[in-house]
Formats: structure tokens, C-alpha cells, sequence
């Protein structure tokens, strides 16, 4: 026996890894934190695609395939190719029948030549006359028959695809064969619409007429979708044609399918197929630009394939409400594209159901929102943004190794002093006495007494206020804003685990932010600063804790313009009004009188908002800061170490 090893070609590699959904993630952290929301994000990454994951192509990789192939189809040739050649195939025929007449001195040649000056103008009518015509020339009757031919093979070819081929050779029993075919089709569609059709049924036509569709349809279905659309194409073929040309094609169509014999059942399969599929564009015009003209079937061919690929373009671009990979027709990626593209969409579609599946991504009336398993990850990477910008050393050193019986266990040891109030560590102190008496009955000293070394952490009470207002999203710095809120909850909450946070979000009122909310939050399209409604929420949070140490940020681009009033409403008014600025500043001494620092982070080089900054400043002792949008989270995570360590 031998053995032959090549390339896996029967769709993706099944002993490549599995894609590492935690990687898309953090592909799709990236635009979160600069500000996305999650269901943008995800779409950006479906159509980035998964670089690492067999370098599957996304969206906009088949999106551009998709237009390519378009200008390729639009460039292809011309629709009116049939019409063209019918009317080379009637002047020949006229042309050799002339050159039988003309040597004939008798009267019948005259008349004849006669009827022949007389026939119309327009193709369709001539063909009609010279249906009875008795041709004196062999020749000619031989090219008029290949007219004839031709039209026929067109004209089905259009409706069923393949059917030129088959009618190549004119043969009786085959045209007999397609009449029965289309006659057994309609009643097939009548019992179905009146819900007697069964899939023996359709299985027992396919048996018979499975060669006339190359497609092979699976069912019934199927099968209409695929006539469907061909006869849709037809009729954007006569739309896309100018009025004189649309009239003598659509005669010549309506002659050959009479003389056929298949006229009546082409009209109800053409009413049976436009009532299951009126959603399709069955007569919008389509302009190709191509030099060549091309036959009728080619012509409706290449139509029906435009009509897929524009369906596909629209879906594929992904940009209307409630959009999903789903909406993508896996059929016409297969038709248009190829095996290939339908596996790298296939990919794009498991990867958006691991998310979800795997717990980071889920969808809750419609809207895409991560989780807070996927919120902590996020977080975290922020976080790692913000420490990779910091200076190396003990900046984020905030341990106080002060002895306390409440503190936390480091793992070492140390003698004990007079007035320590760590646990004894027993095994050491045992230990030492044994060392010291030599192997002999342990007794114990004060020298041998060690005592387990801690580290307390003094708790604090986290207020991080972050301005929500329309101004932070025009000047660009709302996204800055959004990953230093992630990044600080991060870093508490895995690094001081004791402390209570408390993330604000205000414009023209103030709210509390849930973690899980920030990595979908957006700012407020409304006006107003109201750092007042906000300060009182803050304050009621350090009033939860009064024994922890208050700490208090705020981050914002512009003066407070609103506040908020005693029945709960909130007032705005630009410029602020001195009430709004006396409210604000009345909150500022409460937070001064609670022992807490208010620093405060300017976005904006604005001269009222430094003014009022200053005035906070010289009322609290707190410390203002003039930072970018670039090193917010940096400046901010910097703050709250050094104020930590300070307490």
C-alpha cells in the first residue's frame, strides 16, 4: 500500500488549534478603551478579521472581494448580445435567399423578392413573417433554422439554467421532454400552495428532470429560490435594455416559447415564482459596460450573480440596526466567492459565538454588553497600559510594614520587641530554642520569641468623578476618561482589595457607575457640568465609611454649569450662574471638612475652568493637575498610589 499526503482542501484544517477567543477579546479591548462601545468593537473585529487563527480574512477582505467581482461582471459585455446575433443570423438568411432570387428572371422570384423588401423594420416581426415563408434557397431555410435554434436555446436557458446545452442538438422527444418537465413543475408548486406537496414529491420529480438543474436543489425551496432568481434576472435584463431593444426581445422570447408550445406554462411558472419571491428586484435596470455582447443566458447569468453579490455587499458590510454574521447568506458567499470564503466566514461566526458561549459577551434587549468577567479582563489591560507608562521603582508600592494584628501575613519573621502586637510564630520560636540548648529539654527565652511579619493596609473610600458631557466627546478626550475609570477600579480591586470604590459619572446629573457598565458606557449627548449633584453623591459614600481615609478625583474639561435643585431637577445655564458656582464650592468645604483631598484633572486649558480649579484648591488643599488625554491614566493611577502611600 502506498500513501499520498498533500494539503487538507476539504475546508478548514481539523488538527489546526482552535482560535483563542481570549485574543479577540482583547482585540476588541482595544477600540473599548479608546472609547468604542461593544457592539462596534465587534464589528471592527469581524471585519479586521483573526490574524493568528489560519490568517482567516474578515469582512472587509470578502466585502472587497465582493466588489471586485462586481466590476468584473460589469465589465464582462453587453446585454443586447442576443438581439445582435439574431438579427447577423436574419440578414444572412435574407442575404442568401436574395442571391437565390436574383439570377431567377421569373415573376415568383420578383414576389418574392418583394415580400421580402417588405418585411418590418424591428427583428421580433421579421422572424414572425418569415415564420411561413417558403425558402427557396436551402442554405438560407439551414440559417433561419439556426435562428431558430438559437432563440430556443436562449430563451430556456434564461429560465433554467444548463437547458442550452441540452437543447444543443434539436431534437423532438428532448423539447416533448422539457414540455412535460415544466408541466409537472406548475402542478408541483399548485399542490404545494394549496399544502399537499411532500418531499417524495419533489424527490420523484428530480429523479425524472434532475439533469435539467445543475444546481441540485435539495427541495423544493431551494429550487424555487434558484428559478426564482434566474426569472428575476430576465426580467432586469428587459429593464436594463432601451425601449426599442426591450420590445423586440421580449417579442422574440413570447415567439419561441409560443412555437414551443411552452408559452402558457412559462406563465404560470412566471406568476407561481414571482408570488413566493416578491422581495426580489424583479425589474431594476443594471448597466454592464463591457465591449462584447453576450447571448441571453450568459446575459441573465451574469445579472443573477450581480443581484447575489449586491445582496451580499449590503450584508456584508454589517452597518444596519441589529446586523448580524447570521444575516450573512452562506449560499451566496459559497456561489460568489468560493469554499474557501464560506470557511473564513464560518470562523468569524464561531468566534462571535465563543464570546458569548465563553462568557465575556452577551446580549440583553438587543444590546451587545460585555460582562463582568470580560469588564475585569479589560481592566486589567488598561491597567498594564497605564504602569507601563510609569516610572520604574516603588511607585506602586503602598504597603505600610508597620506591625498590626489585623494586617496581612508576608511570610517572613523577625524577633520580637517590646510592645509588638503581630502573632507569635511559633515553629521559629520553638525552632531557635531548640538550636540553643543544644539538643538537650527545650525552655525557652525571650530572645528565642519571633513574631510573624504583617503588613496593614489602611482602607480607603475611592471617589473617582468622571465628566460625562457632550464637550469630553468634541474634544476628544472621552475615551482617555473611560480607560482611566477601568483602570483604576482594576487596580483597587486587585490591588487594594480593602478599599471601597466608587466610580460617578455627571453631566447634567450625576450617577453612580455599576464596573460591568463602564467598558459599554458612552458619554451624555446633553448640556451641563453638574459637579454639585455629583460631589453630594460622593460625600454620601465617605459618609458610608467614615472610618476609612477619603479619597476623591475628579476628571473634567469644563467650569460646573448646572446643579441641582431642591426638588430634584437639575438647572443649567451658560454661563454658570452664581448660584450654581456657590452650591458647587459649598460642596467642596463639606468634602474639606471630612478630611478629604479633592484633586482635580483639567482636560481643557480653558481660563474659567482654572479659575474655579484654583479657587477648589485654595478652599480643600487639594492639587490640580493640567494633563492630556494621552497620560490622563497615568497622572490619575499615579495620584492615587502617592495619596495612598501618604496615608
Amino acid at each position: 500500500m502506498s500513501y499520498r499526503y498533500g494539503e487538507y482542501r476539504d475546508g478548514p484544517d481539523p488538527l489546526a488549534p482552535p482560535y483563542d477567543v481570549r485574543s479577540a477579546l482583547d482585540q476588541m479591548g482595544d477600540a473599548v478603551l479608546s472609547g468604542s462601545n461593544p457592539g462596534h468593537a465587534l464589528r471592527d473585529l469581524l471585519k479586521q478579521g483573526l490574524p493568528g487563527a489560519q490568517d482567516r480574512r474578515g469582512l472587509d477582505d470578502l466585502l472587497r472581494e465582493v466588489r471586485r467581482r462586481r466590476r468584473e461582471l460589469r465589465e464582462r459585455g453587453r446585454l443586447d448580445g442576443t438581439l445582435e446575433r439574431a438579427r447577423a443570423l436574419l440578414d444572412k438568411a435574407i442575404g442568401q435567399e436574395r442571391s437565390e432570387l436574383f439570377p431567377d428572371p421569373s415573376d415568383d422570384a420578383r414576389l418574392r423578392e418583394s415580400e421580402l423588401d417588405g418585411l418590418p423594420d424591428d427583428t421580433a416581426s421579421a422572424i414572425q413573417e418569415l415564420s411561413t415563408y417558403q425558402w427557396r434557397s436551402a442554405a438560407a431555410r439551414q440559417t433561419f433554422e439556426e435562428l431558430r435554434d438559437l432563440l430556443r436555446r436562449e430563451v430556456l436557458d434564461s429560465q433554467f439554467r444548463g437547458m442550452r446545452e441540452a437543447l444543443a442538438n434539436p431534437d423532438p422527444a428532448a423539447m416533448e421532454r422539457v414540455r412535460e418537465m415544466m408541466s409537472e413543475l406548475n402542478d408541483m408548486l399548485d399542490r404545494d400552495a394549496r399544502g399537499e406537496h411532500t418531499q417524495d414529491d419533489f424527490e420523484n420529480f428530480m429523479s425524472k428532470y434532475g439533469d435539467m438543474f445543475p444546481e441540485s436543489p435539495r427541495n423544493l425551496e431551494e429550487l424555487v429560490d434558484t428559478l426564482a432568481r434566474r426569472a428575476a434576472a430576465t426580467q432586469r435584463l428587459l429593464a436594463s435594455l432601451t425601449p426599442r431593444q426591450r420590445e423586440e426581445l421580449n417579442a422574440l422570447i413570447n415567439q419561441t416559447l409560443e412555437q414551443a408550445g411552452m408559452g402558457e406554462q412559462m406563465r404560470r411558472l412566471g406568476e407561481s415564482l414571482y408570488s413566493r419571491r416578491p422581495d426580489l428586484a424583479w425589474n431594476t435596470p443594471e448597466r454592464l459596460t463591457g465591449d462584447d455582447p453576450m447571448g441571453m443566458g450568459d446575459a441573465v447569468t451574469a445579472l443573477d450573480e450581480l443581484a447575489d453579490l449586491t445582496q451580499l455587499e449590503a450584508a456584508l458590510r454589517q452597518d444596519y440596526p441589529g446586523a448580524r454574521l447570521d444575516d450573512i447568506d452562506e449560499g451566496a458567499i459559497r456561489r460568489a466567492l468560493g469554499r474557501a470564503a464560506v470557511d473564513d466566514l464560518e470562523a468569524l461566526r464561531q468566534i462571535e459565538r465563543e464570546l458569548e458561549q465563553q462568557g465575556y459577551l452577551r446580549r440583553q434587549r438587543g444590546k451587545l454588553e460585555l460582562t463582568p468577567k470580560a469588564v475585569r479582563r479589560l481592566g486589567e489591560t488598561a491597567l498594564r497600559r497605564v504602569f507601563a507608562s510609569l516610572e520604574s521603582g516603588r511607585r506602586g508600592d503602598h504597603d505600610q510594614v508597620d506591625a498590626g494584628a489585623a494586617g496581612e501575613l508576608t511570610g517572613s519573621s523577625r524577633p520580637w520587641r517590646f510592645g509588638d502586637e503581630q502573632p507569635i510564630d511559633v515553629v521559629r520560636t520553638v525552632v531557635n530554642g531548640v538550636r540553643r540548648g543544644g539538643g538537650g529539654a527545650v525552655t525557652l527565652s525571650v530572645d528565642d520569641f519571633e513574631v510573624a511579619e504583617t503588613e496593614r493596609r489602611t482602607a480607603a473610600a475611592v471617589c473617582l468623578l468622571v465628566d460625562l458631557s457632550y464637550s469630553m466627546a468634541l474634544r476628544g478626550t472621552w475615551a482617555a476618561a473611560k480607560q482611566t475609570a477601568m483602570a483604576l477600579q482594576a487596580l483597587v480591586s486587585s490591588k487594594f482589595p480593602q478599599d471601597s470604590v466608587q466610580i460617578i459619572g455627571f453631566s447634567n446629573y450625576a450617577r453612580v457607575l455599576q464596573p460591568d457598565e463602564l467598558a459599554g458606557l458612552e458619554w451624555d449627548m446633553v448640556q451641563g457640568t453638574n459637579l454639585h449633584h455629583a460631589l453630594l453623591i460622593a460625600g454620601r459614600h465617605l459618609d458610608r465609611h467614615p472610618d476609612f481615609e477619603p479619597v476623591v478625583l475628579v476628571v473634567t474639561d469644563g467650569e460646573p454649569t448646572a446643579h441641582l435643585r431642591r426638588n430634584g431637577s437639575a438647572a443649567f445655564e451658560w454661563p454658570p450662574t452664581q448660584e450654581t458656582l456657590e452650591l458647587t464650592l459649598a460642596e467642596v468645604d463639606k468634602m474639606t471638612r471630612r478630611r478629604a483631598t479633592l484633586n482635580v484633572f483639567m482636560l481643557a486649558e480653558d481660563e474659567r475652568l482654572k479659575e474655579f480649579v484654583n479657587e477648589v484648591a485654595r478652599r480643600n488643599g487639594g492639587r490640580v493637575f493640567s494633563s492630556s488625554a494621552d497620560r490622563l491614566g497615568e497622572y490619575v493611577v499615579s495620584d492615587f498610589l502617592r495619596t495612598r502611600r501618604a496615608r
